[in-house]
């Protein structure tokens, strides 16, 4: 492997880290909302400032009013997340075999 395709892998490599940080704190909150957590707790608020901007647009295409109640978004973020991981790692290796 060559100096481009070791710095492409290490990007790769580091770009689903960052989407597996996001998918676990997205599946933190979620099993934290079931509880109704104290707002004023620090990683209760630093959860929903994290999770929350990433969770809006969701909420806004399927809005739990519309699902009976039940917020599907941290879904939709995961499916998302696991579609993103198998995407980049599939064009990833069309192009290193490319070369």
């Amino acid at each position: 492997m060559n100096v481009g395709g070791a710095f492409a892998t290490a990007v790769l490599q580091v770009i689903f880290a960052i989407l597996s940080v996001i998918q676990w704190l997205v599946i933190i909150a979620a099993v934290i909302s079931w509880v109704n957590p104290d707002p004023r707790n620090a990683i209760v608020q630093f959860l929903y400032r994290t999770t929350e901007p990433i969770l809006r647009p969701f909420r806004k295409i399927l809005p739990p009013r519309r699902t009976g109640g039940i917020d599907l978004s941290p879904i939709l973020v995961i499916l998302l997340i696991l579609f993103l991981k198998v995407l980049l790692s599939n064009l990833f290796l069309t192009s290193v075999r490319a070369f």
